[in-house]
């Protein structure tokens, strides 16, 4: 193709959830936008499609499924009136079960004592604990939402006067809330809590976020918080449906889309973003750059010596995945429908699991699976995330059957003998532990997708494969993500703006790092 050039205010590099949501913000400020997407469709890790060949009318998330930030943080969809180009979702009630090898169930329901009557069947001493826990957990939340929803880079005084109102309401649980955060996740459920059940739910649930055995990772209960306080939502259609309402607002907001568009330059002259050179030819000039892919990935199609070395470096090696481990996803398409028998049979209350993310694992399990995964192994002890998206929206496979979703959360980023050689051993090893406590997971399968870090990583142009682009920590939040400098208001290069989950607040559904980049932009368009 010729080269061809075009002007906008704004080029958005990425079509994700974040990519389409700040565009969207942009248009309604009156710009000119144009969003480059490398892929066929919008959505990137925010999308769902029938991946599997066998089986054409069966529905896959190969990402995200689950809403628990976007419940948590409302705004997005609520500002750009999503719901009025199809955006639905429902919440799962509850949201999460965890299942023990023994049969034994434990839902975290949207309420803390209906939660502690689950953990009293084990331990009447863990409920009373959990009661008491909750109120330092929701101390930090009532703290931190405030914070997690603005720009760390402006001074807040709004959002700093709710937090600082929630720190003296709580004021008697300072020091709880500090030696939590401070302390290893692990060591907090190890010491508040005796029951083995309790322990192992607990454990499955805050492993989603990492390791729970470093230092600072007690901020891992903000999981804990969420889901007891906002509950878990499915969007209705799959999560696609989320992506498509963002580009049809787009679209309505006179936005463009380019699909099949991959960058090849964010241009750079005079220390200044002008805008970004397609792999096809073709250059957009624009007087501003959000690039809403992983910032490595962003830094490294800047033009060559635009950037600074020691940036280009702090950025390269900020950590990603880099405790070694990283989700597997496999999904299994079904000819009938799975049931939960051994663990619904010892429920008295006809709670229907399989409308349920099912946490299976023991806390050995996830200790082990960290471990093996750091060394390049294999974890041999079943720790995943498991549900069916199809028993909540029947529409996701064809009417009698299911769709599997199957998440490790914790398999070798670089596994000692490369992901070619293992893949489809590893894969099977999973359903086949699934299966455990998934009847008919293995005897109605139909076809599969297995999918690990590395081939995510090509498909969706993240570095090292990390859904969240910078791991989750306290050291990489807030003006420190994705790292010292360069999570603030300004980049090295003026004009160029950072807009994915590698700013504030991070990962997750919500489109918040894509809302605070609007802002930025129409601040600097502004002088």
């Amino acid at each position: 193709m010729s080269e061809t050039t075009s002007t906008y205010d704004v080029v958005v590099v990425g079509g994700g959830h974040n990519g389409l949501a700040c565009a969207c913000y942009l248009a309604m400020a009156g710009k000119k936008v144009v969003v480059t997407e490398a892929l066929e469709k919008v959505g990137g890790m925010c999308s769902s499609g029938y991946l599997i060949p066998e089986a054409p009318q069966h529905l896959v998330h190969p990402c995200a499924l689950d809403l628990m930030s976007l419940r948590v943080h409302p705004m997005m969809p609520e500002e750009l009136d999503l719901a009025r180009h199809g955006f639905k979702h429902v919440e799962m009630t509850p949201g999460y079960v965890y299942l023990h090898p023994d049969g034994q169930s434990l839902a975290f329901w949207r309420d803390v004592d209906k939660t502690a009557a689950e953990i009293r069947r084990f331990s009447e001493p863990d409920a009373a604990e959990f009661i008491a826990f909750m109120k330092i957990v929701n101390a930090f939340i009532d703290m931190a939402i405030p914070m997690m929803r603005v720009d760390p880079a402006l001074k807040n005084w709004g959002a700093k006067f709710q937090a600082l109102k929630a720190l003296l309401r709580n004021k008697h649980l300072k020091p709880e809330i500090m030696g939590m955060l401070g302390s290893p996740a692990y060591q907090v459920i190890m010491e508040r809590f005796e029951h083995p059940i309790t322990q192992s739910a607990l454990c499955c649930l805050l492993g989603a976020a990492g390791p729970i055995t470093n230092e600072g990772t007690g901020v891992y209960f903000a999981l804990l918080g969420f889901l007891l306080r906002t509950g878990v939502g499915r969007v209705v259609g799959g999560m696609q449906q989320l992506s498509n309402a963002l580009a049809a607002r787009l679209e309505e907001l006179g936005g463009t889309i380019l699909l099949n568009a991959p960058a090849a330059e964010i241009i750079a002259q005079g220390g200044k973003a002008t805008g970004v050179r397609l792999k096809d030819g073709r250059v957009l000039n624009a007087k501003a750059v959000v690039a809403s892919i992983h910032p490595k990935n962003a830094f490294d199609i800047v033009t060559p010596g635009a950037l600074d070395r020691r940036a280009m470096v702090r950025v390269a090696l900020a950590p990603a995945n880099a405790h070694g481990g990283a989700p597997l996803k496999v999904d299994v398409a079904l000819r009938g429908q799975v049931s939960v028998k051994r663990h619904q049979a010892m429920r008295s209350d006809g709670l229907d699991l399989r409308k349920c993310v099912l946490l299976i694992g023991t806390t050995e399990a996830v200790l082990e699976n960290f471990r093996a995964a750091a060394r390049g192994e294999v974890p041999t002890l079943p720790y995943m995330w498991n549900t069916l998206p199809s028993a909540v929206d029947p529409s996701q496979a064809p009417a009698g059957q299911d769709i599997a979703y199957l998440y490790p959360v914790a398999m070798p980023v670089k596994p000692a003998e490369g992901w070619d050689a293992i893949r489809s051993r590893v894969g099977q090893q999973v359903i086949d532990q699934a299966s455990e406590y998934m009847d008919g997971l293995k005897d109605q399968e139909i076809g599969r997708r297995v999918e690990a870090s590395p081939d995510l990583a090509k498909r969706l142009n993240v570095h090292n494969g990390c859904v969240v682009h910078i791991d989750t920590g306290t050291t990489r939040s807030g003006g420190m993500r994705p790292a010292f400098g360069l999570g603030g208001e300004t980049l090295p290069v003026a004009g160029l703006f950072f807009g994915g989950a590698g700013i504030h607040p991070g990962g997750g559904i919500n489109g918040l790092p894509g809302r605070i980049a609007a802002a930025r932009v129409k601040r600097f368009l502004g002088k």
